[in-house]
């Protein structure tokens, strides 16, 4: 059998379109490696954040006790007290923002998301969220604010003590 020059261009285009078909399944596969690399990687970043959070102020007395009466106190603390609780509330409460944009685009999983903001639960009838909430809630995106809103209209979550106890003082 001759093979033409016809012949050869016409398995060379089967072969071209098979190379290429082989190339499109690779590259298909190297894009969900990649972004299941970044889901895993966003997921832990925004964990770690709060980890970071929940270490700060546990392992600081100042800090775990500011936030402890900021939370309970009916009123608001001296000003300067004041002024960094709600910062501190703030601040966290950006990190949990992070968290939910990013389950919302996909790059963590919306279980994880709320395994992070369900802490949100746990404080959102203590006077001090209160009182933060109404004076800070317009600092977050629309979103956010309407999430954080869905979990304060939610029944009470059975919680820690720790925020109805009364503490006694380190010195006695």
């Amino acid at each position: 059998m001759q093979f033409t020059l016809a012949d050869f261009s016409d398995l060379a285009q089967v072969v071209g379109a098979l190379a290429v078909v082989i190339s499109l399944a690779y590259v298909a596969t190297e894009v969900r490696h990649s972004a299941s690399a970044v889901r895993a990687a966003s997921g832990n970043a925004a964990n770690l954040a709060l980890q970071n959070v929940y270490l700060e102020v546990g392992s600081n007395l100042q800090c775990s006790s500011l936030m402890l009466r900021g939370l309970t106190s009916q009123e608001p603390l001296l000003r300067d007290e004041e002024f960094q609780f709600l910062m501190m509330l703030h601040g966290f409460l950006m990190a949990m923002q992070n968290s939910y944009f990013l389950a919302l685009e996909g790059t963590i999983d919306p279980e994880l998301r709320e395994a992070l903001t369900v802490s949100i639960m746990s404080v959102k009838d203590l006077p001090g969220f209160s009182r933060f909430w109404r004076q800070r809630r317009n600092y977050y995106l629309p979103g956010f604010t309407s999430y954080v809103e869905g979990l304060l209209a939610r029944p009470p979550k059975q919680t820690l003590d720790v925020y109805g106890m009364e503490a006694p003082s380190a010195i006695g």
